[in-house]
């Protein structure tokens, strides 16, 4: 693979880097790490990442993409591309109209000569309760209509269901939706490995036996998430607000990049 001078990251939380955090508390995320490695690789690196939490297709299409399009032309160009993820969840979901823009979107970064990696959303590998079907229901025509368009463009897609260490919950950080520092480490080793680039050799290794805690403190923890995260998110359904609302990509141009941590 030849070098790769450039890197642009596009989507949504997933991309921008919750809940991997920075010591001085901003996020850092699977992007930052996995440019950090690159801008050892060439010279005069550069990376910019528009995406922001909550951010629908249509925004990140509309608000990311033809801003960057341009760029992708210019180099040797790395482009992540996952968006999409936040319609599925929402209750109006229209599953055409989304998998439509994102074969459009797609086919425009195509048209750039540009590397393109493209992400699925992790299923849950035996549900028990309506919610985890639902999930499923909902993300499984998704997933699909990911690797159809990969396979057309000739992308490269980072698949959450290749592994069984990506449905271990300590993947995933307190909310249980966004990756912990620990699932952004090994999707950022799961990337550096499809460009043929240095990596954390253990990504894809099983994590040790999880030690349950008494169902007293089980309980408890639920009611905690619930209270945390749960009922913050349905309000802003209900309300149509998003967490994205107001906020700025973290590297909304392309700078000169080098390791910060």
């Amino acid at each position: 693979m030849p070098n790769l001078s450039q890197f642009i990251a596009l989507g949504d939380s997933l991309t921008e880097g919750l809940s991997d955090k920075y010591p001085d508390g901003t996020y850092r995320g699977w992007a930052d790490r996995v440019a950090d490695e690159m801008s050892k690789h060439s010279t005069d690196f550069r990376y910019a990442n528009l995406a922001v939490r909550g951010k629908l297709i249509e925004q990140v299409v509309a608000d990311q993409l033809q801003v960057t399009l341009p760029w992708m032309q210019q180099t040797q160009t790395l482009v992540t591309f996952h968006a999409g993820a936040n319609n599925v969840l929402r209750p109006k979901f229209e599953p055409e109209k989304v998998f439509e823009t994102y074969q459009n979107a797609v086919a425009k970064i195509s048209e750039t000569g540009a590397k393109l990696l493209l992400f699925t959303v992790r299923e849950v590998g035996e549900p028990k309760t309506k919610t985890q079907h639902y999930w499923n229901q909902r993300f499984g025509p998704f997933n699909e209509n990911v690797k159809q368009v990969a396979h057309q463009f000739g992308a490269t897609v980072m698949d959450a269901n290749s592994r069984e260490v990506f449905g271990d919950p300590r993947m995933l950080a307190a909310d249980r939706l966004h990756l912990s520092s620990e699932g952004h480490r090994r999707v950022a080793a799961a990337v550096l490995s499809a460009i043929d680039l240095p990596h954390d050799s253990d990504w894809q290794d099983e994590m040790p036996p999880i030690r349950q805690a008494p169902a007293p403190l089980r309980a408890i923890s639920s009611v905690a998430w619930g209270v945390g995260f749960l009922v913050p998110w349905a309000a802003r359904r209900i309300t149509g607000k998003s967490s994205g609302d107001g906020r700025t990509a973290k590297h909304s141009e392309l700078i000169n990049w080098s390791p910060r941590f």
